[in-house]
């Protein structure tokens, strides 16, 4: 090899390197169609500041959110998810298809309005969708449910509308699922991934039942506040959950005793139909930190001793009669137990001892029961809990002594 290729090979190596790192020209144009369609409500120093194509730089290294392996963008992160960030808006751009080693899309919260694009459906390498928080129109395009290799879908907190297909055949992969907080209707699908871990169908216009056989591998469900009726034994073989939220709904029927011996942190399912009692199991294990709402349902029958080990225990506005197990009064004293919540319903003792002092971090509330002398005032209860310390005494004599009583008008029915 002569002097001078020794002297040149250098200048011809870094050459390589460098045109090697340079972003590749389709992915360069679609990036330049994106940022034509969205921009930043930041008046200075937004997102795209730093997105200058009139400079020689390489997009991979140079631009906010974007992040390439070998010349091509493969994550593409549109805003910087801040909190004193106010985000994006415009509408998202169809050439984002054209980014096809594109793994992860993510649209941090914004104004972004019009369509999520179909042609989305097309990146079958998209592992992470994430367009949550925005003001996205329009049904969810059918292509994004054929992603065979999407992991994580969250569009949650849009305006988008439609209904949901019956099933995800194509969706082996997915584990996270977050739809709430649009305007979807229809019926939950009857067949979700096998895999999933994460579903939040939250804040919706959902109506019918809970599908039988949903995944067990199941950990984090929620359908709070759409328009569900029927049973809660489509949740019953979901033995790995760890939160489920079904609040404000239209579920009736009983509650299955299996829910209450599980490693569940949060169980939600205030605001029902609900009917029958607590079930009669001794107390269980209760993860650190664990909260059950039963509240505002039409549960009835002696409080059981099943929930003294909750941290955070809502009772109230049931039909629940009959004394409370000092065990729950212990729970309290020893601050194991931090809420109580009994109030409304028709109760008949309390047996705390009036006037014990109770830890600061403690919240009971056992007003509005048929308890002749409360241990307790008002101190404990929430702002709006009416200022009645007891019921009056025909409802409490109709209630707890076997006559039949209409609970909804509080008069003895004939």
């Amino acid at each position: 090899m002569t002097h001078f290729a020794l002297l040149a090979l250098p200048v011809l190596l870094c050459f390589l390197c460098t045109a090697s790192s340079q972003i590749h020209p389709t992915d360069f144009v679609a990036l330049r169609e994106i940022r034509s369609s969205l921009a930043d409500l930041a008046v200075s120093d937004g997102f795209f500041s730093t997105w200058n194509f009139s400079a020689a730089v390489d997009p991979c290294s140079a631009f906010a959110g974007v992040t390439c392996e070998a010349s091509r963008v493969t994550i593409l992160s549109l805003g910087t998810g801040l909190s004193a960030s106010p985000g994006l808006f415009g509408e998202l751009s169809p050439a984002i298809f054209q980014l096809t080693h594109l793994t992860q899309l993510i649209l941090f919260a914004g104004e972004v309005t019009g369509p999520i694009p179909a042609k989305l459906g097309t990146l079958r390498n998209l592992r992470v969708l994430s367009l949550t928080s925005n003001r996205l129109t329009g049904e969810i395009p059918l292509q994004i449910f054929g992603l065979a290799n999407l992991h994580t879908l969250d569009l949650g907190y849009n305006r988008l509308t439609g209904s949901l297909p019956p099933a995800f055949p194509v969706l082996g992969q997915l584990r996270v699922l977050v739809l709430a907080g649009n305007k979807i209707s229809g019926e939950m699908p009857l067949f979700l991934p096998s895999q999933i871990l994460h579903l939040d169908l939250s804040n919706n216009n959902l109506s019918g039942t809970l599908p039988q056989g949903m995944p067990v591998s199941l950990r984090y469900l929620s359908t709070a506040n759409n328009q569900m009726s029927g049973n809660l034994q489509g949740v019953d073989p979901l033995s790995d959950l760890e939160y489920l939220d079904l609040s404000g709904n239209q579920f009736s029927g009983t509650l299955p005793e299996s829910l209450f011996c599980r490693s569940i942190t949060s169980l939600l399912l205030q605001r029902n139909n609900l009917t029958g009692g607590i079930p009669n199991s001794p107390p269980c294990p209760k993860s650190k930190g664990s909260t059950i709402d039963l509240s505002h349902n039409l549960l009835d029958g002696e409080l059981t001793t099943a929930l003294i080990g909750v941290e955070a225990l809502f009772l109230n506005h049931n039909r629940l009669i009959g004394a409370v197990d000092k065990g729950y009064v212990e729970s309290v004293e020893s601050g194991a137990m931090k809420t109580l919540y009994l109030q409304h319903n028709y109760l008949t003792e309390f047996p705390m001892v009036a006037g014990t002092m109770l830890p600061e971090t403690s919240a009971v509330c056992v007003s509005f029961n048929c308890i002749t002398s409360p241990p307790l005032g008002l101190g404990g209860c929430p702002a709006r809990t009416a200022d009645q310390l007891s019921r009056p005494p025909g409802q409490c004599s109709a209630a707890n002594g076997g006559s039949r009583f209409n609970y909804s008008s509080s008069k003895l029915l004939p």
